[in-house]
């Protein structure tokens, strides 16, 4: 017979450690820009790529972050159901995601197009919204690739 006290036990929740009032309010692509620059590792901006991830309420409060991911040189392997997971977790309604270029090319890369849509496609089916993925460079400028129509 099998012992089932041996499995795992799941649970799902998100306890607040701070107000709502006192989260910041995401109102347009500088805003999360200055954000996603407090939160890369600014000593490795330059030599790995990191991704960054921003959770949101309905009202585009920040409700969550994660440095989601880091990489190599060139690039950075990104498991969107990591992603999915924790914006399922979180509640949230939408996600933005940041990376850096450490070469400093702001130009998206057919790779990041892909993983933005792909992305994108999967969080719609849980009526969650991609609201943008920002590209980052050391030298503290940016490319969002909605504002450019990339996804």
């Amino acid at each position: 017979m099998m012992n089932i006290a041996n499995l795992g036990e799941v649970t799902v929740g998100y306890k607040y450690n701070s107000s709502l009032q006192n989260r910041p309010k995401i109102t347009d692509v500088k805003m999360a820009h200055d954000i996603i620059m407090r939160m890369m590792d600014m000593d490795k901006i330059g030599l790995q790529e990191q991704i960054v991830v921003l959770y949101l309420n309905q009202a585009n409060l920040v409700i969550g972050s994660s440095n989601a991911f880091t990489g190599g040189l060139t690039g950075s392997v990104v498991d969107i159901r990591i992603i999915i997971a924790t914006a399922l977790n979180l509640m949230a309604t939408g996600v933005i995601i940041a990376h850096n270029h450490p070469s400093s090319n702001l130009k998206a890369s057919t790779q990041d197009i892909t993983l933005t849509k792909k992305l994108k496609t999967a969080l719609s089916y849980m009526d969650i919204n991609l609201l943008d993925h920002l590209i980052v460079t050391p030298e503290n400028e940016y490319l969002s690739m909605s504002n450019e129509g990339l996804f």
